[in-house]
């Protein structure tokens, strides 16, 4: 199964530094992409000088996590004019703050050739600070409620758990982590690829919802881990990152889920949103509170696009693990995923 590894990179030459070389060592199976998303940092003279191996795709703006792989992709399955290219079978996006071990690839292959309905899968994502525990970007592999708020198999809420194999069990799960997220090329381009609209956050979600909804699976493949820094590109501590995550969950709820309950859920939504912004007010982080209405205005000025995606998208598949995240973890003090 012909393997292309993208990492796609803005202004992350540190980082580069850092795991470029432990992912070369641990991948020599599959081609490495380093799609660039227009930085001013050096980072690709510096790719070339050390390591003139790896394709670089050198996009001129930043487009994003969705529009860059979007397009860093599209690039890809181009045909090479010098020599015969054939097109990959298999993506791995891999963020600039993973780091991987040997091993870990050959678990993921192994799963898409023997399992023709996988789609979409991810390792478990551990913390690389706190290699025994999970780490927030996935974990072992994500869920959403009714009001798509995400959770983990791992981590609920901000509650991660430490690694003992209890989710060793490969899984399917609703959705796969952008940190590192594995895709079947065919699907993939066959659905269209990411939702360039969102720019970044939840697209991974939007994706993978896309992909059940046309008969795919998705799994965590748990014999196979690798180590998240975490806030490589953007800070959790930023407001464009809260601004991204609360503007895309409501984005993506109205672009797939079908029938009238959308209107309850997004009206549900708007109060628990507003919560939200009460606590960051009390948290001493007003930015994140203006950040979160700021998110709520751009979804008007989006929704006439939203709904033209809701009419080709809209689907009744059953997407909530669980009916709300919020109640389970604050009214019911479940911390662990196995408690839900």
């Amino acid at each position: 199964m012909k393997t292309a590894i993208i990492v796609l990179n803005y202004n992350g030459l540190a980082l580069m530094q850092e795991f470029m070389a432990p992912l070369l060592r641990c991948s020599p199976q599959a081609d490495i992409v380093v799609a660039d998303n227009g930085s001013t940092d050096h980072s690709l003279e510096w790719l070339r000088q050390h390591y003139p191996e790896v394709q670089i795709i050198a996009l001129e703006e930043n487009l994003g996590y969705a529009g860059g792989y979007n397009k860093a992709i599209s690039l890809l399955r181009q045909p090479s004019k010098s020599q015969n290219n054939p097109r990959h079978d298999l993506y791995v996006l891999l963020n600039n703050d993973i780091k991987v071990v040997q091993g870990w690839l050959d678990p993921i292959v192994q799963a898409f050739e023997q399992e023709k309905e996988l789609v979409a899968a991810q390792p478990k994502i551990k913390d690389l600070n706190k290699t025994q525990y999970f780490e927030y970007a996935g974990a072992a592999g994500g869920y959403l409620d009714t009001f798509g708020y995400p959770f983990c198999r791992g981590r609920v809420l901000n509650v991660l758990e430490q690694d003992h194999g209890q989710y060793d069990d490969n899984q399917e799960i609703f959705w796969a982590s952008g940190a590192c997220l594995c895709l079947r090329a065919e699907a993939f381009e066959r659905v269209g690829g990411f939702d360039s609209d969102l720019f970044a956050h939840q697209e991974e979600i939007d994706l993978c919802w896309r992909l059940q909804s046309t008969g795919g699976r998705v799994r965590c493949l748990t014999q196979s881990s690798v180590y998240h820094k975490g806030g490589g590109t953007l800070s959790s501590a930023n407001p464009r990152k809260s601004f991204l995550n609360f503007r895309n969950s409501l984005l993506v709820l109205i672009k797939n889920v079908a029938g009238p309950r959308i209107v309850f859920i997004i009206l549900v939504r708007l109060i628990l949103d507003g919560l939200s912004g009460i606590v960051f007010i009390l948290q001493g982080r007003p930015k994140h509170t203006w950040a979160i209405i700021k998110a709520h205005f751009s979804v008007y000025r989006l929704l006439p696009i939203y709904l033209k995606k809701r009419k080709i998208w809209a689907n009744r598949l059953k997407y909530a693990r669980i009916s709300s995240i919020l109640y389970a973890r604050f009214f019911k003090n479940r911390r662990y995923f196995s408690q839900l």
